[in-house]
């Protein structure tokens, strides 16, 4: 009778190899195509302006001077869960009035009915440059509050509410920008 020889040890080795390696440039070749899709869009189409050849050129100091960018600290928090709209408060404060915002993010909750602008220290320029921003008198009890927390590290905070389309300017600028 003839006897079956069992594989040796080498040839069960070199098989634990193969099958190794196998798997592992199945998932190398898996990297590379997962790879190559995410390389090859389309990209983003950019807009290249010049400006205009026949106006002088002004430094820099001097547009500042024209409109400085605001030395207070404002936080926009969404409290109304329209997707972006803290990002895009942020922008129409940077653009349209020189206010440069450290934090948008979301509130604690999206229940808020109303904008509310929140004092947390005594800075009041802040308060005052914030409501011109929005449109809000200085004495709208309902908007304005004062809620001095200085750990905040803020001047300012913004909640946006369900109200945001109230005001007129920015609701206008977010919508026109999507």
């Amino acid at each position: 009778m003839a006897r079956k020889k069992a594989p040796s040890k080498q040839n069960q080795q070199n098989l634990i190899l193969n099958t190794a390696i196998g798997i592992l440039g199945f998932i190398l070749l898996g990297f590379i195509y997962s790879f190559t899709k995410n390389n090859t869009h389309l990209g983003v189409p950019v807009e290249v302006s010049f400006p205009n050849q026949n106006q002088p050129r002004e430094l820099a100091a001097n547009v500042y001077e024209r409109n400085p960018i605001h030395q207070i600290k404002v936080e926009i928090l969404n409290g109304c869960g329209i997707k972006g709209i803290a990002a895009k408060t942020a922008e129409f404060l940077l653009l349209e009035h020189q206010v440069d915002v450290i934090k948008s993010d979301n509130a604690d909750n999206h229940d808020y009915p109303n904008t509310l602008i929140i004092g947390r220290n005594e800075k009041i320029e802040g308060i005052e440059l914030i409501c011109k921003s929005f449109g809000v008198p200085l004495d709208n009890k309902n908007i304005i509050q004062h809620k001095p927390d200085e750990t905040l590290g803020v001047d300012v905070t913004v909640i946006l509410g369900q109200d945001i389309q109230t005001f007129d300017r920015i609701f206008d600028y977010i919508n026109n920008t999507k």
